[in-house]
């Protein structure tokens, strides 16, 4: 199945814990509210790092996403990680196997998130057993 819709971010970030040779590690927390096929809150926790050259940096991070998921409600947990070099980006965000909650017991799949004029939206592909 398919759910895709918008979310909106607030970050919280910290400085830098770490800083050599212009390479930085940080950490941030984020919340987020989804909207369309998923109808939800989260948190996510990241730890990032930026690099002394532009557009070169990576995060891994975990967020567990509470609400309703095409009126199947419950939660689970996703895992990020993205990486720049030289503005070239990917990022993979996967369920973590076994961890959904209530009616989405069992969810599997990723989703992919996309930014456009300052909006973010995504497409989660999901199935249960």
């Amino acid at each position: 199945m398919k759910a895709e819709g918008t979310f909106e971010v607030t970050m919280h970030g910290e400085p830098p814990y770490d800083t050599v040779d212009g390479v930085s590690l940080s950490r941030a927390s984020v919340t987020k509210r989804f909207v369309g096929g998923l109808t939800a809150t989260s948190t996510v926790h990241m730890l990032a790092v930026r690099t002394a050259v532009k557009d070169s940096a990576a995060y891994v991070a975990i967020e567990r996403i509470v609400g309703t998921l095409d009126g199947l409600a419950g939660s689970f947990v996703v895992t990020h990680s993205g990486l720049m070099h030289g503005g070239d980006q990917t990022l993979i965000i996967d369920i973590v196997p076994d961890s959904g909650t209530g009616d989405l017991k069992g969810i599997a799949g990723m989703m992919t998130i996309t930014v456009a004029d300052g909006r973010h939206g995504y497409s989660l592909a999901w199935l249960l057993p």
